[in-house]
């Protein structure tokens, strides 16, 4: 079974795809990783990442791996763990510019097929174009949304408790600013899959966000046996 989650940044996708896969014994793809990593390569060889083709030369050259369970997942670059130097702020912005680059996103995709149909038990992937572009047949499809201050809110919550300087307003201005790339780039926008669940989470928590995709879940295997 391939699972795909789409929404924007700060819509609760990583959380919930993670819940989902730890609940059903599905492999967890968390595929803005995976551009966050190429991102990091690209950084620390002092890389212009305007620059599409060196830049689209190191995703293709690079080794990614995703390692462990759900809630422990190792993102694995070059033999080396970097779970932690993709998380920066710096690294998040650069994935967002590295994201926009076609050829990237044309050998990342292929990358992320070959990990889901490689997987015995089916995956759980998230991000920006699954549902419409890495796996368009995939069996369920999710469109995660909230409002732009919803997602901010959650996004600035998150970082206080994990110690990171910031304010409310630069993260709505930032959050903001990464669904304008998102949804402006010539190469698989973001967008709602025709045949995605689209659910509204700015009113809702990620427990009553999360039993409603079981249950559609659960409904789309039943259908299928």
């Amino acid at each position: 079974m391939i699972i795909a989650i789409d929404g924007p940044s700060g819509a609760g996708k990583s959380t919930l795809g993670k819940m989902l896969a730890k609940n059903l014994g599905l492999l967890y793809l968390d595929t803005g990783a995976m551009y966050r990593a190429v991102a990091l390569a690209a950084v620390r060889r002092g890389i212009d990442l305007a620059d599409t083709p060196l830049t689209a030369s190191v995703a293709e050259n690079v080794t990614i791996e995703l390692r462990g369970e759900p809630d422990s997942l190792q993102i694995i670059l070059d033999g080396k763990a970097v779970s932690s130097e993709i998380r920066t702020q710096e690294i998040a912005e650069a994935a967002s510019v590295v994201s926009t680059n076609s050829e990237v996103r044309r050998i990342m995709v292929e990358h992320q097929r070959q990990l889901g149909k490689s997987s015995k038990t089916g995956c759980v992937l998230e991000g920006r174009d699954i549902g419409s572009v890495v796996f368009p047949d995939a069996d369920v499809k999710f469109f995660i949304t909230a409002t732009p201050e919803a997602r901010a809110r959650r996004r600035y919550e998150e970082d206080i408790l994990k110690g990171r300087t910031t304010t409310y307003e630069q993260t709505l201005a930032e959050i903001n600013q990464r669904d304008e790339r998102d949804v402006s780039r010539a190469d698989s926008p973001l967008t709602i899959a025709p045949d995605s669940i689209v659910i509204d989470s700015s009113d809702l928590d990620l427990t009553e966000v999360f039993e409603h995709m079981l249950a559609s879940v659960l409904k789309a295997k039943g259908e299928a046996a």
